[in-house]
């Protein structure tokens, strides 16, 4: 299959006027200055994947690697737009910054008003503020639980519905496992460090057991009850035991490389780990499936962290024209298409869910539609600008009771009141 389209395909399809067309006068060529988190093979893919936008328009891009972390990408795009640079001309952002940085990037809605209808309109909603489209999606996410079937099958367990289902099946695995010799084998890995990625598993504990969105829709703060300190006494569990101790420390990759290595039973993850855990240099290639996310506490509902990422358009870009392009290339049906099948990243784009070549290089993609029906979103439109620091206090609190530094009831009590301090008397 072809992963670089055609520069004819890619003209029809965007805007008219946004690239050049034949005959059409040649402006000067721009060098544009994308920054973007680095995880899996997406580095790697990107200039493959603007390949087709950089011979249609004659412009180049040159993408600045970020860390892993999305907190530390966080902190450097805020020096950066505070401080009004014009070296970056698009930010990959994620799905909960738009609040926080709305003011510093480019209103989309006219430029991309042919594109908008053809994406999910949660998601076109996520990136609204106050009618101003402040990014485009590029692509969407949810994670879901890697498990391995062979394993599973050998051992007579059923995929786990629960999270106490997980806890001994992982426990039984991972022993007789290591009893027939494979003593670098884990039940269970996820993602442990004090980081945005711990806000996101453990808001999936936590909705799982009934215990709500920390702050719910409405302001509310509701993160210190009983469901919620039941959820984090079950995961304190798992460290040093089904997980190593050093999961406290691990992100997306660190886990990932447990996983594909072939070390571990389960695995939370997000769908990028999909296609990689399938390639040729994998250990598990064949060997898992994914399914939704347990539940916990006797409480039926499975949750998973809505996810996703963007593109923006710094508004202190003396390229925006070009840049502007760019965006809409990178949030149209071609871009996402290839990235789909490259990096098994998930459309939001609907019609491409329907799409064959999609479906035969990435079969699962069709498939994620039950994990999103369980998509929870991050507490970011209740506390508008505020989130950062209250995610921030989340992961603290519950990296804190996972380490030993406090329980999990004390910890929740003393979020409560930090909490409280942060919202004043308003969010």
């Amino acid at each position: 299959m072809k992963k670089i389209f055609k520069v004819a395909a890619l003209r029809s399809t965007v805007a008219a006027g946004v690239l050049m067309t034949a005959g059409a006068s040649v402006a000067p060529a721009d060098e544009l200055f994308y920054v973007s988190g680095a995880i899996g093979n997406a580095i790697a893919n990107f200039k493959t994947l603007v390949q087709p936008w950089e011979q249609a328009t004659g412009h180049t891009v040159t993408i600045v690697p970020m860390p892993a972390s999305t907190s530390d990408q966080f902190a450097q795009y805020r020096l950066w737009l505070a401080a009004g640079t014009a070296d970056i001309d698009l930010y990959q952002t994620d799905v909960i910054w738009a609040p926080q940085l709305a003011d510093h990037f480019v209103d989309m809605a006219e430029p991309a008003k042919d594109l908008v209808p053809q994406h999910f309109p949660s998601i076109i909603e996520s990136q609204t503020v106050d009618g101003k489209l402040v990014a485009l999606p590029i692509f969407t996410d949810a994670p879901a639980l890697y498990y391995r079937k062979d394993l599973l099958e050998k051992h007579g367990k059923p995929v786990p519905t629960t999270w106490e289902d997980l806890t001994e099946t992982a426990r039984t695995i991972q022993e007789a496992e290591r009893a027939a010799g494979k003593a670098d084998l884990w039940g269970f890995v996820w993602q442990g460090n004090a980081y945005e990625g711990l806000t996101c598993n453990a808001l999936e504990w936590v909705k799982s057991f009934g215990g709500g969105q920390i702050v719910e829709p409405d302001g509310s703060i509701s993160i210190n009850n009983a469901q919620a300190a039941a959820a984090l006494d079950l995961v304190k569990g798992w460290v040093g035991s089904i997980s190593p101790a050093g999961v406290l420390a691990y992100q997306e990759e660190e886990a990932r490389g447990v996983w594909q290595t072939g070390n571990a039973v389960f695995m939370r993850n997000w769908p990028y780990a999909y296609g990689l855990g399938n390639g040729a240099d994998s250990a598990v290639q064949g060997l898992f499936d994914v399914a939704p996310l347990p539940s916990g506490g006797g409480h039926e509902g499975s949750a998973a962290t809505l996810g996703g990422w963007n593109i923006a358009v710094s508004k202190y870009s003396t390229k925006q024209d070009a840049a502007i392009s760019l965006a809409l290339y990178l949030a149209g049906p071609e871009a996402q298409k290839q990235r789909a099948i490259s990096e098994s990243n998930l459309p939001t784009i609907v019609a491409l869910y329907d799409d064959a070549e999609i479906a035969a290089a990435q079969p699962i993609i069709p498939l994620w539609k039950d994990v999103f029906t369980q998509a929870v979103p991050r507490p970011s439109a209740p506390t508008k600008g505020k989130y950062n620091e209250v995610s921030a206090r989340f992961w603290s609190a519950v990296h804190n009771t996972l380490s030993g530094n406090g329980t999990a009831a004390e910890n929740l009590e003393l979020l409560e009141l930090e909490l409280s301090d942060i919202k004043g008397s308003s969010w």
